[in-house]
Order: C-alpha cells, then structure tokens, then sequence
C-alpha cells in the first residue's frame, strides 16, 4: 500500500473517532427517552419489586443518562460491550458469532450484484439505440422498484415453494455439524477443515438471501455504468484509438471502461454500505442468524446493551466500506494521487 492510500486511511480513521461518539451518544439517549422498560420485560411474572430493582441497579439503569453513558463509553474503551439484558450472556459474544455470519452475505450479495450490474451495464451499452437498450432499461427500472425484503419473499415462493429447488431456512443442513470454529466464518472454516459439504449446503442456503440484497445493487451499477460509458465514449482519446483502427472491444475494454469505472466504484461503496441495513429484514425473512437477526430480536425485548452495540458496529461497518472505497478510487484515478 502506498504512503498516499496510508496517509488517506489515517485520516478516515481520525475523522471516525467524532462520528462514531456523535452516533453512539445519540443511539443512548434515545434509547433510554423510549417508554418501554427493558427490565419489566425481562422478569418473570413473579417477580417482586425488590427484584425489579436490584437488576436494575446491576445494569446501572437507576444512574442518570450522561452518568450511565460515560460508564458505558469507559467500559467501551477496554473492549466491554456489557451484558445482554434479554439473552443474559455477554454482548460481544454475541455480536462474534452473529457478525461473520452478516459479513459472508453480504459479500457474497454484493459480488454477484457488481458481477450482474458490470454484465448488464456493458450488454444496455453495446445494444445503444436498439430494442435490448429499452428492454434492460425498463426491466432495471421495475427491479428498483421493489425493495429487497419482497424480492426475499417473492424468491422464497418461485423457488422455495414452488419450484422447491433451494432452502430458504437458516443458515446450514440441519443434519450437518458446524466445523471447529477456527475464524468465526463459516465458509472459510469449513474449506480448511475439509468440511465440503458444510461448505457446499452453507452457499447453497446464501443463494437466496444473498440474490435478495444484490437484485437492490445491479440494476443501479448497470445505469451508471452505461451513463458513464456514454460520456466515456465521446471524449477525443476514444475517437483517435477508432482514426488508428483499434477495435472496438479493444477500446471499450482497456480504455473506454477503465474510466468509466471510477463513478461505478463510488456507487458501490454507497450500496455497500445500504446493504447491511437491507440485511436487518432479509435475515428476518430467511431465519439467517446473522446481526440483522440479532438486532430484531434485540429491538423486540428492548434489549438496550445489544442495540446500542449493534449499532455502533454496523456504523464501523459502514465507515470502513466508504474508508476502502476511498482507497480503491485513489489508485484507480491517478488524478487524486497527483492532487
């Protein structure tokens, strides 16, 4: 890695700090300005008062707000994202095994939503001016139009139900055992431990969920990828490759399209980070345990401990796909690295 992309990701990280404190102290407070009692909803039927009380008082909820926020945030510091008031166990722990599992879909979602935007973008440019334009262009458009929690459902009932060809329920086989955890990612554990079938009924049940976030990511790349192609194309080096004979593929490939991928690259740092928030629903919809899931869970038992840190995760989540991007558009665009 170059110093210049070094000096850039010290500066993304600097900037973070204040972000990240800015999103954390506004996701506590509001929290705790919310009606619902996260400790009534957690105790028995039975419970007494004194009950009601002291575990109150063991989650530092009878403190004022700014006082139980800087003990949460000193405590945050060292690595402690406190205790589940719900599930009774520690947030980290939690957040450990529920991320990797986010991370994988994700991925994967994203991939093959570049790998269908890239392919429809240069199929809507070849075909300019012809009927495959205006047919790719107005199926784009539909495919925007629904957002991904009823592509979920409408993949669940075409090829779940229907044609029922792929499992739409969990994460893994229910007969197949999970490999000796070695990283916490499922599909990487299980390729060095030699668990092939784990592997292969772990991919085989992302099909759905992962077509489900990248259907919301293709038809965007795609439009601004022939945009940009368009624009690309008129400029004067283009028209002097064509005065030398080069071919046109040739021209699209090595020069027409490397230029034309630098606001495609913006787009799908931007999508990136919108997916793990399209995740939270998908999950929902597929059983996925991953951190969407988590965080529904955590919402519905008004589980503050696990939102808060829930949230603050998919926060540097987001700034580290933009802090990525960002690097990737420097060495992609030798302007920047001279500015």
């Amino acid at each position: 890695m170059s110093r210049i992309a070094l000096q850039l990701l010290f500066r993304r990280t600097l900037l973070a700090i204040p972000i990240l404190l800015c999103v954390s102290a506004l996701v506590f407070g509001i929290l705790r300005l919310l009606p619902a009692d996260p400790i009534a909803m957690s105790l028995p039927p039975g419970a007494t008062a004194a009950d009601f009380e002291k575990l109150r008082q063991s989650f530092g909820l009878d403190r004022s707000i700014p006082e139980q926020y800087v003990i949460w945030l000193g405590r945050l510091v060292t690595g402690d994202l406190g205790t589940s008031i719900y599930f009774r166990r520690d947030v980290g722990d939690l957040i450990a095994k529920a991320l990797p599992a986010t991370l994988e879909l994700v991925l994967l979602g994203l991939v093959l939503g570049v790998a269908i935007g890239i392919v429809g973008g240069l199929a809507m440019f070849s075909w300019r001016g012809r009927m495959g334009e205006q047919v790719l262009d107005l199926g784009t458009t539909g495919l925007m139009a629904i957002p991904e929690f009823l592509w979920a459902i409408l993949l669940i009932l075409a090829f779940g139900v229907a044609l029922p060809i792929l499992p739409f329920i969990g994460r893994l086989s229910p007969e197949l055992v999970l490999p000796p955890p070695v990283t916490g990612f499922l599909l990487f554990d299980s390729l060095v431990t030699g668990h092939l079938r784990v592997l292969g009924s772990a991919l085989w049940h992302m099909v759905l969920p992962a077509f489900a976030l990248a259907i919301g990511v293709a038809p965007l790349v795609m439009r601004v990828l022939r945009s940009s192609l368009l624009d690309v194309i008129q400029e004067d080096y283009v028209t002097q490759a064509r005065l030398r004979g080069i071919p046109e593929h040739t021209i699209l490939v090595r020069h027409a399209l490397k230029n034309a991928a630098l606001p495609t690259i913006s787009l799908i740092g931007v999508q990136g980070g919108f997916m793990f928030g399209g995740t939270v629903l998908v999950e929902m919809i597929f059983a996925y345990p991953g951190l969407g899931n988590l965080m529904v869970d955590a919402v519905r038992n008004h589980d503050l401990p696990v939102i808060q840190a829930v949230g603050l995760v998919y926060c540097v989540l987001v700034l580290g796909i933009n802090a990525i991007v960002d690097v990737v558009y420097l060495a992609a665009n030798p302007k920047l690295r001279v500015a």
